[in-house]
């Protein structure tokens, strides 16, 4: 094997990089104890870029496409040192592909809260967080500001960096902005359109850009949401009059649920002392954002009329007396005739309803009317 097949062997010939990973931004191209062959095809493809460092310097950009290296068609390495073996001189430089397709779904969010002066609340602590995406647009001015002589460059080593400039920017706009908390969700697509904006030239000094960017939630701390709930909470009870009085027909409601006797009425006087004390003692309350109106009162319902029993009608009969029908009488006649010893238990008598004539005995209603009868004398018989 002549010399010349041993140092062939230690030439590039082709250069590329087929790489798939989704998180890597820059690839050196292994190169130690190699050189790159004169006339070595280098490809690169589209979503990349190849930038040559020559001695510590940057030489030059390739963009999409396949070259052949030679020296007539690459000015900037014309100066490169020569050998003198009657052959081609090789090029000893280092290789990077840089990825310039987007980097999308990146997280970013405040780590502090930001304080910002709301019109209506006053100083409140904002929290907020959202996506991003970025995508190199200058490969040398990238490699010459942030990769350096990184072999394997990920973009989690500059997202960490763009998370600051973007807190910071977001931090200032939101504090000038002047907007109401309350409106704030409403121009989330504002907010991130002025942020992607003012981040824009710091970002364009690391040879990137950020082409898309969202304002996912603008959040205020928990207890001031629990405030802002109890306050939704009573624009929605308004009259708190009715309020009492719903609160109270519930309260006698799960009373009268509840398993023995004293369950309804325990439910009806918890009700009416709810009910009754509720708008008092609610009524002229202040809370954090003024005082509770009160509602007007309301005038007392007038005492129910009480109606009396209705009168219980009174039972005519007629009594066969001496073989014909008298009456109709009444109960006080009735009694007279049995003091009189003209109505006894054989007596018959009727009443409209009843079916014929019946003895006076067989009447219940009749029969403390009646006399007793004697009973027999002794001995007669």
């Amino acid at each position: 094997m002549s010399l010349f097949d041993i140092l062939g062997g230690e030439f590039i010939e082709i250069i590329e990089w087929t790489d798939d990973s989704r998180d890597t931004m820059v690839y050196r191209f292994p190169t130690v104890g190699r050189a790159i062959k004169y006339g070595a095809k280098l490809t690169v493809r589209e979503g990349q870029a190849a930038v040559f460092i020559h001695e510590g310097q940057l030489a030059d950009v390739f963009q999409p496409g396949l070259y052949m290296l030679e020296t007539n068609n690459m000015p900037v390495l014309t100066r490169l040192q020569h050998w003198d073996h009657g052959f081609r001189s090789p090029f000893k430089s280092e290789i990077y592909f840089v990825n310039t397709t987007r980097f999308n779904d990146l997280k970013w969010g405040t780590k502090n809260p930001v304080i910002a002066r709301d019109p209506e609340f006053g100083p409140v602590r904002i929290r907020a967080f959202g996506t991003y995406s970025m995508r190199v647009t200058d490969p040398g001015r990238f490699m010459t500001e942030i990769v350096g002589t990184d072999g394997e460059f990920t973009r989690d080593e500059i997202s960490f960096q763009l998370r600051n400039v973007i807190v910071q920017e977001f931090s200032r706009m939101i504090a000038a902005s002047g907007i109401p908390v309350l409106d704030m969700a409403a121009n989330t697509g504002q907010f991130g359109q002025m942020v992607a904006k003012a981040i824009g030239p710091t970002v364009a000094e690391y040879g990137l850009t950020i082409p898309e960017f969202y304002i996912e939630n603008i959040s205020l701390p928990d207890e001031v949401e629990k405030m802002l709930d109890k306050r939704t909470s009573m624009g929605i009870v308004g009259d708190l009059d009715r309020f009492g009085q719903y609160a109270a027909s519930e309260a006698v409601l799960n009373a009268s649920n509840q398993p023995g006797g004293m369950g309804a009425g325990m439910g009806a006087g918890i009700g009416a002392g709810l009910g009754a004390g509720l708008g008092a003692a609610m009524a002229g309350r202040s809370g954090p954002w003024g005082a509770i109106p009160q509602a007007a009162p309301q005038p007392a319902a007038p005492p129910p009329v009480q109606t009396p029993p209705p009168l219980r009608s009174e039972t005519l009969w007629h009594v066969a007396l001496d073989g014909q029908a008298q009456g109709p009488h009444g109960r006080a006649a009735l009694s007279r005739l049995a003091q009189e010893g003209r109505l006894s238990g054989d007596t018959l008598v009727w009443t409209p309803g009843q079916d014929g004539w019946k003895p006076a005995r067989d009447i219940a209603e009749l029969a403390p009317l009646l006399a007793p009868a004697p009973p027999p004398l002794p001995g007669a018989g």
